[in-house]
């Protein structure tokens, strides 16, 4: 070790430079690591991954209904591509697509895949916007899989 004042070299245990006497503070400790339970997600990640296929399957529903009402109400076939017939196909669409990945997001959290954290990390933070259902699986999957020790346990868990 070497004084950041004169340069005159020291021992590590030294506490003033011998050239100079500037006074130095031993080394401190690292603070401790705060003991964090590890079970939090091995008990929750089962209940997050039906929740959000269940959540999913309900955004199906609708999308499908809402995909298909074109055809119900003899738009089908017409010019008009943006209303009303393409808005529903594009509300039913953007619903169809959600239910999707959600479905894919619980499968993937059901079976442990790696990939499956962050897809349902994102998809929370949009469903936070869609009360009630949305906002309390969102604010339940973001409570059990944001913490960083979540992430170093869901990644045990996935291996």
């Amino acid at each position: 070790m070497f004084c950041d004042r004169c340069g005159a070299q020291m021992a590590d245990t030294a506490r003033f430079c011998p050239g100079c006497g500037k006074p130095f503070a031993p080394p401190m400790a690292p603070p401790p690591v705060p003991q964090v339970p590890m079970n939090r997600v091995a008990r929750h990640i089962r209940n997050v991954g039906i929740l959000w296929i269940v959540y999913s399957c309900i955004h199906l529903i609708p999308g499908l209904i809402v995909g298909s009402l074109p055809h119900w109400l003899g738009f089908w076939g017409r010019d008009t591509f943006w209303f009303p017939g393409g808005i529903f196909h594009v509300v039913g669409g953007f619903l169809m697509l959600k239910g999707v990945l959600g479905l894919i997001a619980g499968w993937g959290l059901l079976d442990r895949q790696s990939w499956a954290r962050m897809l349902v990390l994102i998809l929370s933070f949009f469903s936070l916007f869609h009360p009630p259902l949305g906002t309390a699986l969102g604010i339940y999957t973001l409570w059990v899989l944001l913490p960083g020790y979540s992430e170093m346990e869901y990644r045990t868990m996935a291996r």
